[in-house]
């Protein structure tokens, strides 16, 4: 019995990785919105404070994504038609409509920052909402891609303990 959980757990390495990385994602994303009507001040936060998260969310996600594209996403894409460039509604799509989402939350945050008095949570919790929906069906989507029982469908195990992640 142990001998077949430990293979589950080496087929669903991509899987159970990518989920951690997708739920401090989620977990970032909720805090953000949560904290947008000003109850950061609350937390002890400053609204510099609280615009410096979201800034570091939007470099993550840039940068997780980056990664993905670069260097995980290519080799999956051999097998995994979900993970091509070409696909219409694959990971790589999701990505660019996300990153629409973030360059706007960007635009804000610069704005906020260099004008603190036009801070608005109205307007910061539309933008957030502009995007969580792709964002947080992208993540759940990626990780049920990601696990065992769908990557069996198109690798050996040898072949994804080949695959650098």
């Amino acid at each position: 019995m142990a001998a077949a959980a430990y293979e589950e757990r080496r087929w669903n390495r991509f899987g159970d990785t990518m989920n951690q990385f997708h739920s401090y994602f989620k977990q970032e994303f909720n805090t953000i919105y949560e904290l947008a009507d000003g109850t950061f001040s609350k937390r002890g936060m400053s609204l510099s404070l609280y615009l410096e998260k979201a800034r570091q969310l939007n470099t993550h996600l840039t940068m997780h994504h980056t990664i993905e594209e670069k260097h995980i996403f290519p080799i999956l894409a051999k097998k995994m038609p979900e993970f091509a460039l070409e696909t219409e509604h694959g990971h790589i799509e999701s990505h660019k409509k996300i990153h629409d989402g973030l360059d706007e939350l960007a635009t804000l945050v610069y704005k906020f920052k260099k004008e603190p008095t036009t801070y608005s949570p109205t307007e910061m919790r539309a933008c957030l909402d502009g995007f969580r929906e792709v964002l947080f069906a992208h993540l759940d989507e990626e990780v049920s891609d990601l696990q065992g029982e769908n990557m069996k469908k198109y690798w050996t195990l040898e072949e994804l303990e080949a695959i650098p992640m």
